[in-house]
């Protein structure tokens, strides 16, 4: 993970120096799990969840987007309206680290220039994540930490964003992620030994979600968005 962050603010700098608009920010919000224990709502963070988010403009249309995510994702089966899962009583807590490269595109042209008109847009953003989480098992109701792993995520974004004062950018979106494991839950050990102690459904992975804010801040000059 900390080659990857060394390869983040090195993406960073260089863009920096081009002759592009950029913006880089905090993202601040909150976490949830959808998988084999616990809740199965798509939207219901209940973990703090923090990170950084830097975006290279390319056109009023479109942008490169780069962002380190953070947090705790837990859940319970007590919580679940699924009364197998009630009764069963599992829960678990994850650490998830996360870098994120991909696309982020407007509905609408959103020219960080025109500093003086207030600009508003939906956005959509897709891309690849790649995250550090605890492989878990759980043995006798107990769950429990194997070892650090990481894989990849598709992560899937929506939210609106518009200018406010000069320079900065504030937006609001949920961002779904489809993971390359069914295992943040400790239902689908990758551990061979620990194959006997699997549950749930093996055939479906996990998702986590992060919901909230993001602030930028604007700087270096104005883009040419003229075609090539």
């Amino acid at each position: 993970m900390k080659k990857i962050l060394v390869l983040f603010f090195g993406l960073f700098f260089q863009n920096v120096m081009t002759a592009q608009i950029n913006e880089i920010g905090v993202f601040l919000g909150g976490s949830n799990f959808v998988g084999d224990v616990g809740k199965t709502n798509y939207i219901a963070p209940n973990e703090p969840a923090f990170g950084i988010v830097y975006k290279w403009n390319k056109s009023p249309r479109h942008s490169y987007r780069f962002s380190y995510m953070q947090s705790t994702i837990t859940a319970n089966d007590l919580d679940s309206d699924v009364p197998g899962r009630n009764l069963r009583g599992y829960r678990f807590k994850n650490n998830i680290k996360e870098l994120t490269a991909g696309m982020e595109f407007n509905f609408f042209d959103f020219n960080l220039h025109e500093v003086l008109k207030r600009k508003i847009t939906p956005y959509v953003f897709t891309g690849v994540s790649y995250f550090a989480y605890d492989e878990l098992y759980v043995l006798n109701g107990q769950t429990k930490k194997d070892k650090t792993e990481r894989t990849l995520a598709i992560p899937m974004i929506v939210g609106v964003k518009t200018n406010i004062l000069d320079h900065f950018v504030l937006g609001v979106e949920v961002g779904a992620r489809y993971t390359f494991t069914d295992n943040l839950d400790g239902s689908l050990p990758a551990n061979e030994n620990l194959a006997p102690l699997q549950f749930g459904n093996i055939n479906s992975k996990d998702w986590y979600v992060f919901t909230g804010i993001t602030l930028t801040y604007t700087f270096t000059e104005k883009p040419c968005y003229c075609a090539e």
